[in-house]
């Protein structure tokens, strides 16, 4: 029996990447697909707007309808929405796979008390595979080199993404902080201008750009006296998040109610 899966942000970029997924997936079906009110879209076929053959659902802003009607929500939208979605899922004990960056600490506890009312919600910055795998090596890394190997996150993505740094910037940095023993937050260097001084031992710096259409690049740099180690992945396409996000909505399906990572889904922890 197919998982209904209902793709909230349908009529996004990363929505028709997860409609298409869904579609070619043998164990799922297009349950639904829904969009804020007002969106241009509504009422337009789900499959037509992500490039495919009409599948017979049409775009919706009914959000409770077309959440009745699923098993899982695919959700890459903004925090407030799916901050909203998570606490309308928490009562019906659906999974919830979150791919949505820019959550504040606040918005991340609100998730975390959906997942304990009972949803399973998967939520990560990045869904791919490698990056994951790379967020492993780089925890690794951050444990095995001695503390003069400074770290920094590079991350550049297209011009309209709208937080920064990016949410797979923000896993690589708290991979590193992990390897380390250390608290992220603590010790993160978000920006440098002006007269800094020298760099402060210790530190997990970022840095990031914008522009034309990267899908998303990312690297880890890790340097010490004499040499650099530099652990990087490049996303050449939007599919390989839908994808991860689908391979997680398939997973959940046995598990009971609370909070997972792709780690978690990959059997990386």
């Amino acid at each position: 029996m197919s998982l209904k899966i209902a793709v909230a942000g349908a009529g996004g970029r990363m929505g028709a990447a997860n409609i298409r997924a869904v579609a070619a997936h043998p164990g799922t079906e297009l349950a639904a697909a829904f969009e804020r009110s007002g969106a241009p879209l509504i009422g337009r076929d789900a499959g037509v707007h992500a490039g495919l053959e009409p599948l017979g659902v049409a775009i919706t802003d009914d959000i409770d309808a077309a959440i009745e009607m699923a098993d899982a929500v695919l959700d890459f939208t903004v925090p407030a929405a799916s901050v909203a979605l998570a606490e309308k899922i928490a009562g019906r004990g659906l999974i919830h796979i979150i791919g949505t960056t820019g959550c504040s600490e606040a918005e991340d506890a609100a998730i975390a008390r959906a997942a304990e009312a009972g949803a399973r919600i998967v939520k990560s910055g990045n869904m791919s595979l490698g990056v994951n795998l790379l967020a492993a090596l780089v925890r690794r890394a951050a444990a095995s080199l001695a503390p003069d190997f400074d770290i920094e996150v590079l991350e550049m993505h297209h011009r309209n993404k709208v937080d920064a740094p990016s949410g797979t910037a923000l896993l690589l940095g708290e991979a590193a902080a992990e390897g380390r023993g250390i608290t992220l937050k603590d010790k993160a260097v978000m920006s440098r201008e002006g007269y800094t001084g020298a760099r402060e031992e210790g530190t997990i710096g970022f840095a990031t750009l914008r522009g034309g259409s990267v899908v998303g690049d990312h690297a880890v740099i890790l340097a010490g006296p004499a040499e650099r180690l530099v652990l990087s992945h490049v996303a050449e396409d939007r599919a390989l998040f839908a994808n991860g996000a689908v391979r997680a909505a398939l997973w959940a399906q046995d598990k009971p109610g609370g909070l997972y990572s792709m780690a978690d889904v990959l059997g990386l922890d």
